[in-house]
């Protein structure tokens, strides 16, 4: 029996969204209804693309980013997620445990933190936890109480997994060749049932990661020291005073943040300064302010250094920046 006979729902029909952006900001939303902010963490210019298929119960997505981001937020109230990764130029980090395998990303109505590397694929499905429990209810399936509230990887069976990176393969294809497709209902009511017996398939396998103990005590490691970094100000801090307010040596640190951000304290830290002034300089439009003035907020006092870490990691110079923003309509 399908399950939309078991827990049926009036058909919406079908929507198709299809974004690229050249800028991590931009990129970020045109993310459907996610409630998400992205970091661009590596050097170089920015590449995004993001395609959501709105179906009536289910979310399809595609996300493609060319530079380390780090990705924080929610889905959106209530929802639940599931993802996989397609490919990248290294590890996906949640919450300080990185994914492999058969290993997914799943969550229940829980805040998104995870660190992706560059040349990043991820597809996945969004669908509403209430739809999820009911239907577990009816079929009689317990659910994984470790992802509730709380992102998680976890290690799922092999089947069921390879069997929803494939359908997921094939949405993608027919919106590439035939996307007219879903506009049929019994197209959709097809889709749909198909996704989600995998996923209920799949969810009464999951376990947690083992490592998830040391994973989440590398993240509050982690979390310590960016409260820190950010709540700075203009002063800089030197990596020691960094260490010792949070309890640990420089060696443990940098394990800490390269276990769960990709990358070392000190190119975090000037990553996430170099982000907040762009969007400032992208928010200069109608005031006098300068680069200048702007850089100096976020403690940069050495201008030229700036402007030199600024191109190389954006790809363009602060000033161009500020000029493109201020001839914008």
């Amino acid at each position: 029996m399908p399950l939309s006979a078991i827990l049926p729902i009036q058909d919406s029909g079908a929507s198709l969204l299809q974004a690229s952006s050249s800028d991590v900001d931009e990129h970020c939303a045109s993310l459907g209804g996610w409630r998400l902010s992205y970091d661009q963490i590596s050097a170089g210019a920015f590449r995004g693309s993001f395609t959501q298929l709105s179906l009536p119960r289910l979310d399809v997505f595609r996300e493609i980013t060319s530079q380390q981001v780090r990705q924080h937020g929610l889905l959106g109230d209530g929802c639940f997620g599931i993802a996989l990764p397609w490919q990248g130029d290294g590890e996906i980090n949640c919450n300080g445990a990185s994914v492999a395998g058969a290993q997914v990303i799943a969550c229940i109505d829980a805040e998104i933190d995870i660190c992706t590397p560059k040349s990043f694929e991820l597809r996945g499905v969004v669908a509403s936890a209430a739809l999820i429990e009911e239907l577990a209810a009816r079929l009689d399936i317990e659910l994984p109480r470790m992802v509730w509230h709380q992102l998680r990887v976890i290690e799922m069976a092999q089947a069921p997994v390879a069997r929803l990176r494939a359908h997921l393969a094939a949405i993608h294809d027919t919106i590439t060749t035939t996307p007219e497709r879903f506009d049929q209902p019994a197209v959709r009511a097809g889709l749909e049932d198909a996704l989600l017996v995998e996923i209920m398939d799949m969810l009464p396998t999951a376990r947690a990661n083992d490592s998830g103990r040391s994973a989440a005590a590398r993240k509050r490691t982690v979390e310590r020291a960016r409260a820190l970094m950010h709540g700075s100000g203009e002063r800089t801090l030197s990596l020691l005073e960094v260490c010792k307010a949070v309890g640990a040596s420089p060696r443990k640190l940098g394990y800490c943040f390269q276990e769960v951000l990709g990358t070392s304290p000190m190119h975090y830290w000037r990553a996430m300064r170099l982000n907040r002034v762009r969007r400032d300089l992208k928010r200069a439009a109608g005031t006098g302010a300068s680069v200048y003035d702007v850089a100096v907020q976020h403690g940069f006092w050495h201008f030229s250094q700036f402007s030199l870490d600024y191109k190389r990691h954006f790809s363009e110079l602060p000033s161009e920046t500020l000029r493109r923003t201020r001839l914008a309509p």
